[in-house]
């Protein structure tokens, strides 16, 4: 099978095809859509470079070279959630902060990134899936934590045990969050 995917797996209106014609080689099962309009080959596997990627494809350009992948985004990307219904983009709190058009489909949040929170993936910026855990646990409902909390733990690969997101949680200074955060994780750990 002939590969049309560009580097990175994924394929995007305005480069080679129009989105009407990555629709019809959908339908055809030449592709399979990873997120919005970013398609991949049916004969490359779906990674979390590939899901980096698909969502790098949907990032304004004026924050491209800025913005991290953070929270549901992210946990998407490491195959720990759905995709999310909006992009979640993370900004240091060092940089400048740009607007974004109402419909983007994208959140941007303002907060302290350190050295070790981020790492690249198919071109993109993404939060570790330590940090991703983090953000789940101060940040979402439990309804939707807990699971996603959970398939992160499990995830050999990510080496992001329950243990390790509480005492993560717990080295946190000064974040909102953070005691719903532990009482949710030490819920978890006595299961």
């Amino acid at each position: 099978m002939h590969s049309f995917t560009e580097p990175g797996g994924v394929l995007a209106p305005g480069g080679q095809f129009t989105i009407a014609e990555l629709c019809a080689m959908e339908r055809d099962g030449v592709l399979s859509r990873v997120f919005g309009q970013a398609f991949r080959s049916v004969a490359e596997p779906e990674t979390a470079a590939l899901r980096a990627s698909a969502l790098a494809h949907h990032v304004p350009a004026a924050l491209a070279g800025r913005a991290v992948l953070g929270r549901g985004s992210a946990a998407w990307v490491h195959g720990c959630a759905p995709p999310p219904p909006a992009i979640c983009l993370l900004l240091d709190r060092g940089h400048r902060t740009t607007s974004l058009a109402p419909l983007s489909g994208c959140n941007v949040h303002e907060v302290q990134l350190g050295p070790y929170d981020a790492e690249r993936l198919g071109g993109a910026q993404v939060t570790c899936a330590l940090r991703t855990a983090v953000d789940i646990a101060m940040h979402e409902p439990a309804a939707r934590a807990v699971p996603v909390l959970l398939a992160l733990s499990r995830k050999a690969d990510l080496n992001c045990p329950l243990g390790r997101i509480n005492m993560a949680v717990g080295m946190a200074r000064h974040v909102p969050g953070k005691r719903r955060a532990q009482e949710l994780l030490r819920s978890l750990l006595e299961r």
